[in-house]
């Protein structure tokens, strides 16, 4: 965590608005493609479109030395998220921008109970209080007897399980080796992770198609930079909450562009997730506690 006397607050909350609109660009153009496209092959070419971002990370990871340990750990987290994308590219195509983003505020959640089975994490009566209202605020998103609920409020729900479990292991790793080669063999194991799932069901993309995941790689590439920066420049205190602000960004464009009506249920739901999440994250830096709870956009494709 970045100490008191080097932080940059304005600065970190810029990087952090940067990180929250390039994350919901992403989302906003997944949904532009729609479902003719199935979801194992967009969240391919998502994928292989952005190698091109991996060029000035091959040196240290051909220098890394991994362990086999480290790359049956790798393999394990390039599964996990593997199926975490394809998941929330399937949800994306079928729910509203809102939805899909609220639900996705479930991963830190997922995060802080995972760190208390696998990691010796305490889960202490706070952490317990927030896990609660977190599940609660879920709930109330899906409504499950009082709305019908589809394939897609499902397949978020693992999505934010995958998306947990790999960050997890990301700590894990990010202890033994640099962070260059912890995003690269992201990018390496879940392209080929993707590739055979992406063959099954492949449709010829359009120019149009390839350009939009072109885009989609773009943005995903900067908003992980712009939030590097953010955490390099302020506390996690000071950037956690105004990650939040995409689920305003995500009502705003599910209305403007989708014509999405908002969903008072949902926005409840999402902002009892996020106050959950921002208080778990404010104990943890109030103990000076080594930060698990991840910043929204750590768990993200």
């Amino acid at each position: 965590m970045v100490e008191e006397t080097d932080s940059r607050p304005v600065a970190g909350v810029l990087w952090m608005l940067v990180t929250g609109l390039c994350f919901v660009a992403v989302t906003a153009l997944v949904k532009l493609v729609g479902t003719r496209v199935p979801a194992a092959e967009a969240a391919f070419l998502r994928y292989v479109l952005g190698l091109v971002f991996l060029i000035p990370m091959l040196r240290p990871l051909f220098r890394s030395g991994m362990t086999r340990r480290q790359l049956g750990l790798f393999s394990l987290r390039g599964v996990l998220h593997t199926a975490g994308v394809i998941l929330w590219f399937f949800a994306m195509a079928r729910l509203p921008v809102a939805e899909v983003t609220s639900m996705n505020f479930l991963a830190p959640i997922y995060v802080t109970i995972g760190a208390a089975l696998f990691l010796g994490e305490k889960l202490a009566l706070r952490r317990i209080l927030g896990v609660v209202t977190a599940l609660i605020g879920a709930l109330i998103i899906l409504r499950p007897g009082f709305r019908e609920l589809n394939p897609g409020h499902l397949a978020m729900l693992f999505t934010a399980v995958f998306f947990a479990g790999g960050y997890l292991l990301a700590k894990i790793l990010s202890d033994e080796v640099s962070p260059l080669v912890v995003v690269g063999m992201l990018s390496i194991s879940v392209t080929i992770g993707l590739a055979p799932a992406a063959w099954l069901v492949w449709v010829p993309p359009t120019v149009t198609e390839l350009a939009i995941f072109f885009t989609v790689a773009c943005f995903a590439t900067v908003g992980h930079y712009a939030m590097t920066l953010a955490f390099a420049a302020a506390p996690v205190t000071v950037t956690q909450p105004v990650s939040f602000l995409q689920l305003i960004w995500s009502v705003l464009i599910g209305w403007l562009m989708f014509e999405e009506q908002p969903d008072i249920w949902v926005i409840v739901g999402g902002l009892l997730i996020v106050f959950a999440i921002s208080f778990i994250t404010w104990r943890e830096a109030v103990l000076k506690r080594r930060q698990i709870t991840p910043l929204v956009g750590q768990t993200k494709l």
